[in-house]
């Protein structure tokens, strides 16, 4: 028995006030908790996707992956078996992140991970932070996250552990302009990514819209704020979703996206891209001139050879029909 998404993230920050800026004006995210210390965020039906710490960090504290109660138990079964030191979370900290129950625990690179089941409903419905069309989640999570690995051997050994104790599945890989590897749990192309870098820490969290104006209006927003824009505009060869990414208050990125493509985890086949991460666009400022010049020859032999992949357009992420956006019923009816 696996994880069936990503649930949640805790997130470290220096200002509250900095996150609220950005998580609301920028990606449209609703915020519905606030003390001294913390900042609680929507996306969807939930009562939080993401939890911001002012502890004066950066990156991520912790991972929030969804199980039922049977698999959740698996899990910790395995763990145990495998040596792995598993603590069953308190009451307190259960309802803190408003979950029937979870076990925490640390991956090979000393992440601390939560396995839980039972998550909270909101009892209003989600309010964006600006006018949005809303998040693709539900059964697909949150989204997908992306970690930077120090080490080959670190690499093989998060892979292993992701596999054997959580059920995670190699989608796919490649190894120009550099080494990444994309696991799924279930019909998103990948909830969690690897990428061999020059130190462990957080890459980006992705986030899929419904509409892809969405996209183009956060990216306008983004452009407006200097040294925001982190990855330009572009389209991944994986899982052919059409994004950008920006800097976030605490280090790492966020992608923004649309139209991402779904696959049948009972049927799908790893495979070796020969490709890279993109068909177009993505010009990524934080690599080295030498990576940033191969990748784009990659991109100008894909323009060169007439490179396309289908548009994947699906009930629910090409208009704003009711049921969508609540809020924009809502404001329909008067």
């Amino acid at each position: 028995m696996a994880v069936l998404s990503l649930g949640y993230v805790g997130v470290r920050a220096r200002n509250l006030e900095d996150w609220s800026t950005y998580g609301c004006g920028l990606l449209g995210l609703q915020r519905v908790d606030k003390t001294r210390s913390s900042l609680a965020m929507r996306m969807d039906d939930r009562k939080q996707r993401l939890v911001i710490d002012s502890d004066g960090g950066e990156g991520v504290s912790y991972f929030g992956w969804e199980s039922d109660a049977a698999g959740m138990e698996a899990i910790a079964a395995r763990l145990d078996q495998a040596g792995v030191r598993v603590t069953r979370g308190s009451r307190a900290l259960a309802d803190e992140r408003h979950v029937a129950g979870l076990i925490v625990f640390d991956d090979p690179a000393g992440n601390r991970l939560e396995v839980f089941h039972g998550a909270e409903i909101a009892g209003d419905p989600f309010t964006p932070g600006r006018n949005i069309s809303g998040f693709r989640t539900g059964p697909l999570g949150l989204g997908h996250i992306l970690y930077n690995v120090d080490s080959d051997d670190l690499c093989k050994s998060l892979m292993q552990f992701y596999s054997a104790m959580l059920g995670f599945r190699l989608t796919d890989y490649y190894s120009s302009p550099f080494t990444a590897f994309f696991m799924h749990v279930n019909p998103r192309h990948h909830s969690m990514a690897f990428v061999r870098g020059e130190k462990n820490g957080m890459h980006h969290i992705m986030m899929e819209v419904y509409s892809f104006d969405d996209v183009g209006q956060t990216y306008d927003i983004a452009l407006g704020e200097p040294g925001r824009i982190a990855t330009t505009l572009g389209r991944h060869t994986s899982d052919f979703i059409t994004s950008f990414y920006s800097w976030n208050p605490s280090g790492f990125m966020i992608e923004t996206g649309w139209g991402a493509r779904s696959i049948d985890p009972a049927t799908w086949q790893a495979y070796e891209r020969s490709a890279g991460p993109s068909m177009w666009g993505h010009d990524r400022s934080f690599l080295s001139p030498e990576a940033q010049a191969t990748a784009r020859k990659l991109r100008l032999g894909h323009a060169k050879n007439g490179m396309r992949e289908p548009v994947q357009v699906m009930e629910g992420n090409y208009n704003l029909m009711e049921g969508v956006c609540p809020w924009l019923d809502r404001a329909r009816k008067g």
